[in-house]
C-alpha cells in the first residue's frame, strides 16, 4: 500500500511534466490596437456587405414575392402589368462578361508576364505605372473610346467572323448576308461582341496586376534550379512560374469576371437594350442587368422600382459569389499560401 503511493507520487511529476505548456508572450500594445483595427475593419466590411443585401432584400421582397420563381425564367421586362424578369439580361449579362474575359486574360498573362520575367528594371517600374494608370481610368471614358472609336473600327472584324465562322451558333447573326460586300453594318453594331471587348480591355490592367504581383513571388531557388538543370527563360516560365501562379490566374481572373458582371455605363452607352434572350454575341442588340437598372430608373413605379431592387439583388449575389469564390482559389493555391506567409 505504502509503495503504491509512494509510487504514484513518484509519478506526478512526470504526468505534470507531460502536459504541455501554453507559451505566451504579450505582443505590447502596438500589436494589440492594429490587431484590434484589423478585425474591426474586416468585420465592418462584411456588416456593410450584409446591410447592402439586406437592404436589397427588403425592397425587393414586394417584387420577388409576386413574381416567385418566374422572376429568373421571364425574358420580359413589364412590371406595371405583371409581367418581368431577369432571364434576358441575365443572359446579355454572362456573355459579356465572357466576351470580356475571353479578351482580357490573354492580354494580361502576356502583360504580366513580359513585366515581370522580360522587362528591365527601369522599364519595368514604367510598366507597372501604366498599367495601374490603366486601372483608375473611369469607366465613362471606356464607354465613349468604345462608342465612337473602337465600334466603326470593329465592324470589318465582327463581319468577317460571322462570314467564316456563323456556322456556330453563338457566332451567327441573322438577317445578315455574307456574300453581299455592300450589306449595311448596322446588324453588327451595339452587340456583345463590342461591349465585351470594351469590358475586356477595363478589367485587363486589374487582372494583369494580381498576374504580375503573383509571377513575382515564384521561389528564387525554383527559378535558379530550373537554370541549372539546362531550361531556357521560357522553360523556366513554363516549368516554375505558370505552375506557382496557377492560384493566382483564377483568382484575377474571377476577380475582373466580378468586375465584369456589375460593369454599367460602359455597357450602357455602346449597347442597344432589347429584351429577348439574344445568344448571337456578334448580332445588334443584347441587355445587362446593370444596364436594365439604369435605363429604367428614372421612371419606375414603386412596384417597378421593387422590380429594379430585385435585379440588382441577383446581381448583387451573383457577383457575391464569383469573388468569395476567387479569394478562396488564391487561398488554396501556393501562391496564396506564400503571400499569406
Amino acid at each position: 500500500m505504502t509503495s503504491d503511493a509512494s509510487g504514484d507520487r513518484a509519478d506526478e511529476p512526470r504526468a505534470a511534466a507531460a502536459v504541455p505548456r501554453r507559451l505566451y508572450a504579450d505582443p505590447g500594445l502596438p500589436d494589440r490596437v492594429f490587431r484590434g483595427v484589423a478585425r474591426s475593419g474586416g468585420g465592418l466590411v462584411l456588416a456593410v456587405m450584409l446591410l447592402v443585401g439586406g437592404f436589397l432584400l427588403y425592397r425587393a421582397w414586394l417584387a420577388l414575392d409576386r413574381a416567385g420563381w418566374s422572376f429568373l425564367t421571364t425574358a420580359e421586362w413589364a412590371p406595371d402589368a405583371g409581367r418581368f424578369g431577369i432571364a434576358a439580361v441575365l443572359v446579355g449579362t454572362v456573355l459579356i462578361a465572357a466576351v470580356a474575359v475571353c479578351v482580357a486574360v490573354p492580354l494580361a498573362t502576356g502583360a504580366s508576364l513580359y513585366i515581370s520575367e522580360y522587362a528591365s528594371p527601369r522599364l519595368r517600374r514604367t510598366l507597372i505605372s501604366v498599367v495601374d494608370l490603366m486601372a483608375a481610368v473611369p469607366s465613362v471614358v471606356y464607354g465613349l473610346w468604345g462608342a465612337f472609336f473602337l465600334q466603326d473600327k470593329v465592324l470589318p472584324t465582327a463581319r468577317w467572323i460571322a462570314t467564316y465562322f456563323g456556322w456556330i451558333p453563338v457566332l451567327g447573326v441573322e438577317g445578315a448576308d455574307p456574300d453581299d460586300p455592300l450589306a449595311p453594318a448596322s446588324v453588327y453594331t451595339s452587340s456583345t461582341f463590342i461591349a465585351g471587348l470594351v469590358v475586356g480591355m477595363m478589367i485587363a490592367p486589374i487582372i494583369c496586376s494580381i498576374m504580375r504581383e503573383v509571377f513575382s513571388q515564384a521561389p528564387v531557388g525554383e527559378r535558379e534550379g530550373a537554370y541549372a538543370l539546362g531550361a531556357t527563360r521560357w522553360g523556366m516560365i513554363r516549368s516554375v512560374v505558370l505552375p506557382f501562379g496557377r492560384g493566382g490566374m483564377i483568382g484575377g481572373t474571377m476577380l475582373g469576371l466580378g468586375r465584369a458582371l456589375g460593369e454599367t455605363i460602359a455597357v450602357f452607352m455602346i449597347i442597344s437594350l432589347t429584351f429577348d434572350i439574344q445568344w448571337h454575341v456578334l448580332q445588334s442588340g443584347t441587355s445587362s442587368v446593370s444596364s436594365l437598372i439604369a435605363l429604367r430608373y428614372g421612371e419606375a413605379s414603386r412596384f417597378g422600382m421593387s422590380a429594379l431592387m430585385a435585379a440588382g439583388f441577383a446581381l448583387f449575389l451573383m457577383t457575391l459569389i464569383v469573388n468569395f469564390a476567387a479569394s478562396s482559389i488564391v487561398a488554396r493555391s501556393r501562391s496564396g499560401a506564400s503571400s499569406d506567409a
